[in-house]
C-alpha cells in the first residue's frame, strides 16, 4: 500500500448539488424550491419569530409583570469585606476594583452593614444602607456619597 493507491470509502463522496442549471442537472425548472412563495424567490431571509403567518410565539404569550426601566442595579460591598482591606484609609471603588471586591468600574456601589468595623476609614461609594452609615460612624469613619 502506498499513498497512490488510497481511495475514498465508496458512496462517502457525493457530488455537490448545483441548482438552477435547468431540466438537464436533474433538480428539474424550480432548481428544488417548490412554486412560489417566498422561499422560493432569491433574496428571502426569513425575520426571527416569524412561523410562517401562525401568529407568533411572542404574540401568543401574555405578557407578565412590569420592567422598570429606571432601576440603578448596584454592586454591593459589605463592611467585613471592607475590613479586610489593611492599611488604606481612603476607599473609593477605584480600590474596591483593584482588590476585586467588585467586578466593573462602571457600575455603581452599595456598601451594606454585614460585619463590623474595627478601624476608621474614609469610604466613597454611591449608595450606603443605614447599617453601615451608623456602624462606619460609630467607628468614626467618614462617607461620602459620589
Amino acid at each position: 500500500m502506498n499513498l497512490s493507491t488510497l481511495k475514498y470509502a465508496p458512496g462517502s463522496r457525493k457530488k455537490r448539488k448545483r441548482v438552477g442549471r435547468g431540466n438537464a442537472s436533474g433538480h428539474g425548472g424550480t432548481s428544488c424550491r417548490g412554486h412560489k412563495g417566498a422561499r422560493s424567490r432569491s433574496g428571502f431571509k426569513s425575520k426571527p419569530g416569524y412561523e410562517g403567518g401562525q401568529t407568533p410565539m411572542q404574540r401568543r404569550l401574555p405578557k407578565r409583570g412590569f420592567f422598570n426601566r429606571f432601576r440603578v442595579e448596584y454592586q454591593v460591598v459589605n463592611l467585613k469585606d471592607l475590613a479586610k482591606i489593611k492599611r488604606i484609609k481612603k476607599i473609593d471603588p477605584q480600590v474596591l476594583y483593584e482588590k476585586g471586591l467588585i467586578k466593573k468600574k462602571k457600575v455603581p456601589v452599595k456598601v451594606l452593614g454585614i460585619g463590623d468595623l474595627d478601624r476608621q476609614i474614609e469610604i466613597s461609594a454611591h449608595a450606603f444602607s443605614k447599617s453601615a452609615q451608623e456602624k462606619i460612624e460609630a467607628a468614626q469613619g467618614r462617607i461620602s456619597v459620589l
